[in-house]
């Protein structure tokens, strides 16, 4: 008895302190949402929705005005326009873009997100729409003696990537010898990577190819086969079936009528879009650091 009365009074202390029913579902997991407002009929009704992301080629990067363009934008902009809204970016720091949805700074996160157990305790992912290969960029002169992937796991080997990445459980389970060192951007992952401060970094296809294109001296991949696969998703707030059921329904639409692998080929495959992505200095540290 002495339990329950404690139970309804901190529920009755959230509701009396405004608790939005997605907060009431993180601190009560048996909270019910019957007469809870999606939040598919919030962005309707204030003819927006926000869209959290973080910085990472080519899901989202800046071009050479410092707007945002990529496979994620194409992705939340068609979303938007399929809804009837508008779209606006929310820019996060990826390690606490999570803790930033549930606190309802934005209403989904497209952002390449890759489907983890410990994420989806804390939000709901939709169906993957995407899946990625995670491969090994390496600095030539620092791994001259490593010739395949197992010569990578090493207790004298340190592999860079961003912290908060998906790629660090994928490192620990198939290089559980080598070093982890995490950077804030993919930029400071590339620039130790070449500057051989790490002798090699975690990176998805396009990146990885991206990099060596652009430091042929210096880095080459190890292997043309990924070490590690991932499905990427949407996630939202947990407790609303509404919009999950919305986004899966969207994702199956543009599945079967080919606009998301067009997109994937355009971004992942082709290089057109290379020619729009920054490359002024002071232009490319603005973006970066806006995500900070």
């Amino acid at each position: 008895m002495r339990r329950k009365q404690v139970v309804c009074g901190l529920v009755v202390v959230a509701l009396i302190g405004g608790a939005s029913p997605q907060v009431m579902a993180q601190i009560f997991p048996w909270w019910s949402f019957e007469n809870s407002v999606s939040v598919l009929e919030e962005v309707q009704d204030r003819g927006t929705i926000r869209v959290g992301l973080g910085l990472f080629e080519p899901w989202s990067l800046c071009n050479a005005d410092g707007e945002l363009i990529g496979f994620e934008i194409d992705v939340a902009s068609k979303l938007a326009e399929d809804i009837g809204v508008e779209v606006k970016f929310e820019r996060a720091n990826w390690r606490y873009i999570i803790t930033s949805l549930i606190e309802e700074d934005f209403d989904a996160i497209v952002s390449g997100m890759t489907i983890l157990p410990s994420r989806n305790l804390r939000v709901n992912f939709a169906s993957p729409y995407n899946l990625t290969g995670v491969y090994l960029v390496a600095n030539t002169a620092e791994t001259a003696d490593l010739e395949t992937l197992e010569d990578f796991n090493s207790s004298d080997v340190t592999i860079g990537t961003r912290s908060g990445a998906s790629s660090i459980p994928a490192i620990q389970n198939v290089f559980p010898s080598a070093m982890i060192e995490l950077f804030d951007t993919d930029n400071d992952v590339l620039d130790a990577v070449v500057a051989g401060d790490v002798d090699a970094a975690a990176a998805f296809a396009s990146t990885g190819a991206t990099w060596v294109e652009a430091n042929p001296d210096t880095l080459h991949q190890p292997s043309e086969e990924p070490f590690a696969l991932e499905p990427l998703a949407m996630a939202v707030r947990k407790g609303d079936l509404d919009i999950l059921n919305f986004l899966n329904g969207w994702i199956t639409v543009n599945e079967s009528n080919g606009w998301l692998e067009q997109r994937r080929q355009y971004w992942f495959e082709g290089s057109e879009w290379e020619d729009q992505r920054a490359t002024d200095e002071d232009t490319i540290a603005a973006c970066d650091q806006s995500f900070l």
